[in-house]
C-alpha cells in the first residue's frame, strides 16, 4: 500500500493563483482506513453528470511542483505515484462538498485522468484507476495537516478519500491549452468536450467524464499537438 504525502490541486490552472481545493501529501493508505455557486446551462449540464447516470470516468488534478501549505510541501505528481508501493495512494485533502460527492460515487476499477495542476504547464499526464472506494480522509482530524477540520467529527466525518493506482503515462502530455482549444470549438460545433467540466467546473479538484469525453481525450494521443 501507499506511502503517500500525496496532493491534489483544488484549483485549475485557469485560476491557478487562487487557493487550492486539495490533495496533499499524507501518510500510508493502508494506515488510514463548496458546493458549485453559480448556476449556467454548461454548469448544469456537467452537474448532470453526479447523478444517477453518472459517467465511470474522472479527472484528478494534483499539484507536480513543490508548494508548502502550513508546513507541509503538497507536491504530488503522476511520476510521485509511479514512485509508491504497489503504485497506489490515497486522495486525500479534498476540501470541497462537490468534489467530495465525485469522490464518494466513485466506483473501483473507473478510470481518471491524472492532471497536473498549478503549475508551469497544466494538463492530463497519465491514467490512473479507483482502488477502494470512498472512506473517511484521516488528515481532516489531523492537527499537524493543512486539511484539519475542527468541525468535523470522527463518528461523522465530513471528508473522504478513495485510493488511486498507475495505469499508465499518457503517450504523450495534454496541455490546458490544447484542451481548451478543442473546448472552444466544441462549442460552436457541438462536439466531445463542449460541456466539458474541466472549463465549466474549473476550479473543482475532481471532476466527472463522459465516456465521449474521456475517448476523445484519448484520441489526442495519438494526433500532433494542435
Amino acid at each position: 500500500m501507499p506511502r503517500p504525502r500525496k496532493r491534489l490541486a483544488g484549483v485549475s490552472e485557469q485560476d491557478k493563483k487562487g487557493p487550492a481545493g486539495k490533495r496533499t501529501k499524507t501518510k500510508n493508505a493502508s494506515e488510514a482506513s463548496a458546493k458549485v455557486e453559480n448556476s449556467s446551462p454548461q454548469r448544469t449540464s456537467a452537474l448532470k453528470k453526479c447523478g444517477k447516470n453518472l459517467s465511470s470516468y474522472w479527472l484528478m488534478k494534483s499539484e507536480p511542483e513543490s508548494r508548502l501549505e502550513k508546513g507541509v510541501d503538497v507536491k504530488f505528481s503522476i511520476e510521485d505515484l509511479k514512485a509508491e508501493p504497489k503504485q497506489t495512494a490515497c486522495w486525500d485533502g479534498v476540501r470541497n462538498y462537490q468534489a467530495r460527492n465525485f469522490l464518494r460515487a466513485m466506483k473501483l476499477e473507473e478510470e481518471a485522468f491524472f492532471y497536473h495542476s498549478n503549475c508551469k504547464e497544466p494538463g492530463i499526464a497519465g491514467v490512473v484507476k479507483i482502488v477502494k472506494e470512498a472512506y473517511p480522509d484521516h488528515t481532516q482530524f489531523e492537527k499537524s495537516s493543512p486539511y484539519y477540520d475542527p468541525s468535523s467529527k470522527k463518528d461523522n466525518p465530513k471528508w473522504s478519500m478513495v485510493d488511486v493506482q498507475f495505469v499508465r503515462m499518457m503517450k504523450r502530455f495534454l496541455p490546458l491549452a490544447e484542451l481548451k482549444t478543442y473546448h472552444q470549438a466544441h462549442k460552436a460545433t457541438g462536439g466531445p468536450l463542449k460541456n466539458m467540466a474541466l472549463f465549466t467546473l474549473q476550479r473543482l479538484s475532481v471532476q466527472p467524464l463522459t465516456q465521449e469525453e474521456f475517448d476523445f481525450i484519448l484520441s489526442l494521443e495519438e494526433r500532433d499537438p494542435s
